[in-house]
């Protein structure tokens, strides 16, 4: 049984950083291929954030937050981390982990995410 759950959102004002966690639980790790971060703000759409290889550990984030944003993982702990920097009033979002299988699909695309964890509410006040 495979389970990732987030943890570590909260109020935070403009300019400050946050880090995310995302524990899994389950053989994830030994057929994972892409960890990922997303988030949905209030009537929009799931956006992609960020996303991490497992075997490569290459990101890939989106412009709206590169540069701010850092993925990283603890293999032994199994957890992976979102780190959150520079932080803007946009940000404000329910922030989801995701694991993907072997794919040929891009990491932004959140449909191809096989799991999903039950998401982490970001709040950035200015």
């Amino acid at each position: 049984q495979v389970q990732l759950v987030e943890s570590g959102g909260g109020l935070v004002q403009v300019g400050g950083s946050l880090r995310l966690s995302c524990a899994f639980s389950g053989p994830l790790d030994l057929y994972i291929y892409r960890m990922a971060w997303f988030r949905q703000a209030p009537g929009k759409e799931r956006e992609f954030v960020t996303a991490s290889h497992w075997n490569t550990e290459n990101s890939y984030s989106s412009e709206a937050v590169k540069g701010r944003c850092t993925i990283s993982r603890d293999s032994a702990k199994k957890i992976v981390y979102l780190q959150m920097n520079t932080l803007k009033p946009e940000a404000t979002a329910v922030y989801y982990c995701a694991a993907q299988s072997p794919t040929s699909a891009p990491p932004y695309q959140h449909y191809s995410y096989n799991y999903w964890g039950q998401g982490t509410q970001v709040t950035v006040s200015s």
